[in-house]
């Protein structure tokens, strides 16, 4: 069996100095990294992490021969242009960024450069475009494989009628789950608690329920008094007809699914409740119609250390893609440390195992491949699950 070599990119430091942010001339002899954020407008703030979270990466590294050049790409993305001819002109190739994938047509015009972006969606990866962020590939994988552990062969797919519909399913077929029931919900709350109740099979198990409190109320033996009893704690009865969900939302429209499940009787006791990557979202805790459901996730430990040390210096909590950034600068340094300088993207795609602060990856056709944990939540904590 092929020997893998583990890489660890980098720990974070406890201290903290200053900015080493250059405005060199070209030296070979420096690593000259482009940051492409929006610097100003509404999402200002999350290029400002961005570069903070580089900056305490070129501190761990302890390096003077890396050069970090930022640019503005702008809040809504206005001035990549204008960016990208900078980087350019000032033979900047290798860029952090950007932030997401509506840009990807404009950034193939530069073949030249390279763009490790913070994206996780994969629709369009161009040949000049490494995909950093936390893929839905990723996270179907590590669920397939969760779900093998567990002995979970009736699984339900559910996911939003939305602009990102298609990602999903090209995804979900590109996993290849064991048969699966798929279906598309409404976010519509109205729509989609009627549509939970068709997949759930929710007014038979009602009308089950409703029947049999009916011949039971007209016997009078001990142990049919005890069944009644039972019962009347129900809102249904008879089993659902698969053994796991797998729900590919967040935020508000993923509670507003998880409430429908409750609502209809499902719970985490019942059937494996699986959804996407959660980024150990603390509002999740405050949803009380599903107490207990896994998702898998990057490195927990490392992304609260990550967390602690960058409240630490700069006093509140960063944006959840800023681990990525950090983890960017690593693996450009590692690359040009030890590959004789990056030539083209083709450098990015080898098979060696990396661990960085999210966890484990690969790189493969220009994307990063994590091997995410599976983690649950039971009672208002995160649980690292251990099968």
């Amino acid at each position: 069996m092929k020997k893998i070599f583990i890489i660890i990119l980098s720990h974070l430091l406890i201290s903290f100095n200053t900015f080493v942010f250059a405005v060199e001339k070209h030296d070979e002899k420096f690593l000259k990294i482009g940051i492409l954020a929006p610097f100003t407008g509404e999402l200002k703030g999350i290029g400002e992490e961005i570069l903070y979270s580089v900056n305490l990466a070129l501190h761990d590294i302890n390096d003077p021969s890396i050069k970090i050049y930022p640019k503005d790409s702008g809040s809504k993305n206005e001035k990549i242009i204008q960016a990208c001819e900078e980087f350019q002109n000032e033979e900047i190739k290798i860029i952090i960024g950007p932030v997401d994938s509506t840009t990807n047509n404009e950034l193939n015009n530069y073949e030249n450069l390279i763009f490790l972006s913070l994206s996780n969606i994969d629709s369009g990866i161009k040949k000049n475009v490494v995909m950093m962020g936390i893929n839905l590939e990723s996270q179907l994988l590590a669920i397939k494989q969760f779900l093998k552990k567990q002995k979970k062969n009736k699984t339900v797919i559910l996911y939003p009628k939305n602009e990102y519909s298609k990602h999903v399913e090209k995804n979900v077929k590109l996993v290849s789950f064991n048969n699966p029931k798929i279906f598309k919900y409404d976010q519509d709350p109205k729509k989609l608690t009627k549509q939970i109740e068709k997949i759930t099979n929710y007014k038979q198990r009602k009308t089950n329920l409703e029947a049999r409190i009916k011949k039971l109320e007209k016997s009078e033996k001990p142990k049919d008094i005890r069944e009644l009893n039972m019962l009347k704690q129900k809102y249904t009865l008879g089993k659902i007809n698969f053994d796991s969900v797998i729900i590919i939302d967040f935020g508000d429209s993923l509670k507003s699914v998880l409430t429908s499940l409750a609502y209809t009787d499902v719970s985490g006791k019942d059937i494996l409740i699986i959804t996407g990557n959660q980024w150990f979202d603390d509002t999740i805790l405050e949803e009380t119609s599903i107490k207990n459901f896994f998702f898998p996730s990057i490195n927990l430990k490392n992304f609260n250390k990550f967390n602690e040390t960058f409240y630490e210096i700069y006093k509140y909590k960063p944006n959840e893609i800023t681990i990525l950034a950090y983890d960017s600068v690593g693996l450009i340094y590692y690359l040009w440390n030890n590959s004789g300088g990056i030539k083209s993207v083709n450098n990015f795609n080898f098979k060696t195992e990396i661990k960085g602060k999210i966890g484990k990856f690969i790189i493969s056709e220009n994307k990063v491949i994590q091997k995410l944990d599976i983690y649950k939540l039971e009672e208002g904590n995160f649980i690292r699950n251990k099968l």
